[in-house]
């Protein structure tokens, strides 16, 4: 995992940072943590790394 947040402009900053550096966008993975009744939603934003 690379960031966690509640804020999704939050989130989007940081996937415009990421696309800035050139980062490859297939790498990227974007996850919607629905929160329901008892917590607020979270976004989670990981990044794919090849073993060695």
């Amino acid at each position: 995992m690379v960031f966690e947040t509640r804020d999704q402009g939050e989130l989007r900053a940081r996937l415009r940072s990421l696309w800035q550096a050139r980062v490859d966008e297939a790498t990227i993975r974007i996850d919607t943590l629905c929160g329901r009744l008892t917590q607020p939603t979270t976004y989670r934003l990981s990044r794919y790394v090849a073993d060695g």
